[in-house]
């Protein structure tokens, strides 16, 4: 996070900003992955708590001890019994297969051609592949390749923090936050860090 997006939010949205003045500045760097060891992340993530995905995950990549993460073949390479094994649920361990045979194919853009799409772009290609969804690919925008206009308006956790921070009563509907956030722009990924802190 860059101290202009602080200082705007601030001035943008009074409320948040008192949030913000008790956390005080959220550091975040983007990961700048593979986009494939990303998605294979963002896929192991869906709906999991935080500690249950990684463990998942570390799992997942000790099957491949000669290497800190495996290549698109050699994931194809590994039956989906074996990926289940790890606690990968069977659509996952799908998932993970087809991403891996449309890597192999040239389908999904590596990281040097990402960077040169929109964030819409993005999530227009990516999404037409089996079971990445619009949450998905709006993870790897923020953690991996640290796009700062990111609102994941569908995420429980954005939602709750939202809840709370505004002190509403019920959780807010994706809708309203949208429409809300659209005072947080160009900086929507520094607010959704900060309602996911409050969350935590």
């Amino acid at each position: 996070m860059n101290k202009a997006a602080y200082e705007y939010l601030k001035k943008a949205d009074p409320i948040l900003g008192r949030f913000m003045d008790q956390v005080d500045m959220i550091k975040q760097k983007p990961r700048r992955l593979s986009c494939f060891e990303s998605l294979v992340r963002a896929i192991t993530n869906q709906q999991l708590s935080g500690r249950a995905a990684e463990t998942i995950f570390g799992r997942f990549r000790a099957l491949f001890p000669k290497c800190d993460f495996p290549c698109a073949a050699d994931v194809l390479a590994t039956d989906a019994d074996t990926l289940r094994g790890v606690g990968l649920s069977r659509p996952k361990a799908a998932y993970i297969r087809d991403l891996a045979s449309r890597m192999i194919a040239g389908t999904v853009p590596e990281l040097a051609e990402v960077d040169a799409l929109t964030d819409e772009e993005i999530l227009s290609r990516l999404t037409a592949i089996k079971g990445i969804g619009r949450w998905t690919v709006e993870m790897l925008l923020i953690f991996n390749l640290g796009r700062p206009d990111v609102l994941p308006i569908h995420d429980l956790s954005i939602r709750k923090g939202f809840r709370i921070v505004f002190n509403k009563r019920k959780l807010p509907e994706p809708q309203a936050i949208e429409k809300y956030g659209e005072r947080w722009r160009p900086h929507r990924t520094t607010a959704s860090l900060y309602l996911w802190r409050a969350c935590e």
